[in-house]
């Protein structure tokens, strides 16, 4: 850290506290003269916006008490990865966190030159998009009263809709965890209907109560495992071992990324390839494979290879 950045954050310190100060007083506990005090609160005004007043009574104090002072430069890479990420953020979690992403860059954007900030703007903006796919509708109250609930370890009383099943219920729900899957949010905890832990779209809860009541984490869940053993957005089940083979066309799509951490491929001699992986749940695995079309084919387990059998017989006959 630079000796002025150190001054301007002392300097902030002092103006802060309830006693009174002039620039002689501060100009001694700083150590320097007054002038470069001066030079300094000047400094602050132009370049951060300081709201500094004096007065006779008071001597030097901040007009507006909630008014911060930058005190970590940042890079311009730094800057960009910022900005780009309440991007990326934004379009993951829709408006619920418009209001504070919209704050946090007006704050960010006083703190570095115009010049800077625009360009960065632009670059974030024009130079990099970001495709959302279809728009989420998440509710901003139903969100930030299950980030409530997770850092207070209480339970909440939940109206929840199941798209499969077309169905409301009522449920009482210990939430562990947040997090986006497939760009669809997700609350992980305990449901005491099922007794068990469940994933829940946060999307089709209808409605959501806080409850005086807290828990505490299942010391058999773990969190690393938990996510570790789904595949996609699927959990539940024991874990099973599965593999599928994919022939030439499709095998270099599926090289190129891990698709599981636990997965590993075998490579065959005509190009073709065989991705095993140890997962819980099968539906998305379904799902997946019917993606690539003639080019995967199910070979374990057996009850995989049945469903996906079972839907290619029904897409057959609609088909007819």
């Amino acid at each position: 850290m630079s000796r002025h950045l150190e001054r301007l954050l002392e300097l902030d310190r002092l103006i802060r506290l309830s006693e009174r100060h002039t620039a002689n007083t501060l100009a001694e506990a700083l150590e320097v003269s007054e002038r470069t005090v001066r030079n300094d609160l000047d400094f602050m005004r132009d370049r951060y916006n300081a709201p500094i007043a004096s007065d006779r009574v008071k001597g030097y104090y901040y007009s507006d008490p909630n008014w911060r002072l930058d005190s970590i430069p940042l890079t311009k890479g730094e800057l960009f990865a910022l900005t780009l990420g309440a991007r990326m953020l934004q379009s993951y979690s829709g408006s619920a966190y418009e209001p504070e992403l919209k704050s946090a860059i007006e704050q960010l954007s006083r703190r570095i030159p115009e010049q800077t900030w625009v360009d960065l703007q632009g670059l974030a903006g024009d130079r990099v998009m970001i495709r959302e796919g279809t728009e989420l509708n998440l509710d901003p109250d139903i969100w930030h009263k299950l980030e409530v609930a997770c850092q207070q370890k209480r339970s909440i009383k939940m109206s929840y809709y199941t798209a499969g099943r077309n169905a409301h219920s009522e449920r009482q729900f210990d939430p562990y965890v947040l997090h986006f899957s497939r760009s669809n949010p997700y609350v992980t905890g305990f449901c005491h209907l099922r007794q068990e832990t469940r994933w829940f779209r946060v999307d089709r809860i209808q409605s959501i109560e806080v409850l005086e009541e807290t828990f505490e984490i299942d010391a058999t869940f773990d969190a690393k495992e938990h996510f570790e053993m789904a595949f996609q957005h699927e959990v539940g089940g024991i874990p099973t071992q599965i593999s599928i083979w994919f022939d030439m066309r499709s095998a270099p799509f599926i090289r190129e990324r891990r698709w599981h951490p636990t997965q590993q491929i075998d490579e065959n001699p005509d190009g073709s390839l065989t991705l095993h992986f140890v997962a819980r749940g099968l539906n998305e695995v379904k799902r997946w494979i019917l993606f690539y079309g003639k080019g995967a084919k199910a070979l374990a387990p057996p009850e995989l290879v049945e469903m996906v059998r079972e839907e290619v017989t029904v897409m057959t006959s609609n088909y007819k």
